[in-house]
């Protein structure tokens, strides 16, 4: 599986679990790295116990725009943040340091630092919107004013190519030097009139609510105590097995154990 960590022989184990008495109410390993193709698949699995109230929470791992399509389709309330939504949730701020330090599969080689290159924040727009001026005072003038890119408006920029090939700052403004003729630059005004608003938009204004943010840090309190039970506990850290039937069987009877012991603990045994 391609992961985060690198490539690496293993499979993902996949659990839905209930607010109250963290029972997990579906379980599957898999052997993808993404885990985003698994969604649709759990949300048919789920569908008989859901109520028309029930709201469904996930990670952002789970975040795409035909998963986020598939919710509004079946009319579930649902909670997926995109992986940006910590930057935008003043709670996580100061995390970047924890970001500094080194993974257990940090690739420790030397490697020689790659020169930045220009972004468009180097280039100085005129108060008009009619030309740019880029970092070595040449102008780049304009050939588009409405432009369309990705749902958003953009002024499409071109330099004349006579300034681009003499430049002295030729290698540190475009990505291929050697068969670039020139350099282009888009500057973004917003979202475009005639772009429809995407499910993603529409979830990210969800999760920056307060209502998302308590329900993702419910589903954190809900979820992440039966991972931890599982693995620390029950010390399931590692699949003993091979094959992804024999790999989703045992995973299926470590969330079962940890089902009855939930139950029991609930006064069902009694």
């Amino acid at each position: 599986m391609a992961t985060g960590k690198g490539v690496i022989q293993g499979y993902t184990g996949v659990a839905a679990v209930d607010e109250q008495h963290q029972v997990v109410v579906h379980a599957r390993a898999h052997g993808s790295g993404s885990e985003q193709e698994m969604l649709p698949g759990v949300l048919d699995d789920l569908e008989p116990l859901r109520a028309p109230h029930t709201v469904l929470t996930a990670d952002s791992g789970y975040c795409s725009e035909v998963n986020l399509q598939q919710l509004e389709a079946h009319a579930i309330d649902g909670y997926i943040p995109d992986p940006g939504y910590r930057k935008r949730d003043q709670r996580y701020g100061g995390q970047e340091q924890h970001r500094a330090k080194p993974d257990a599969l940090w690739d420790k080689s030397s490697t020689e630092p790659k020169d930045k290159l220009f972004t468009p924040r180097d280039f100085k727009l005129a108060e008009d919107f009619t030309y740019l001026l880029c970092p070595a005072g040449n102008r780049l003038y304009r050939n588009g004013t409405n432009c369309n890119k990705q749902g958003l408006r953009a002024i499409q920029f071109s330099a004349a190519q006579r300034d681009c090939q003499k430049c002295p700052l030729r290698a540190q403004c475009l990505r291929h030097p050697q068969r670039s003729k020139r350099r282009q630059v888009a500057i973004f005004l917003g979202k475009h009139s005639s772009s429809k608003e995407k499910a993603s938009e529409r979830m990210k204004r969800k999760i920056d609510s307060e209502r998302g943010r308590e329900m993702i840090a419910r589903r954190f309190a809900t979820l992440e105590p039966v991972f931890g039970n599982v693995r620390s506990n029950k010390k399931m850290d590692r699949f003993t097995l091979r094959g992804e039937l024999k790999v989703d069987a045992q995973w299926k009877l470590y969330c079962m154990v940890q089902n009855i012991e939930k139950l029991a603990h609930n006064g069902y045994a009694r």
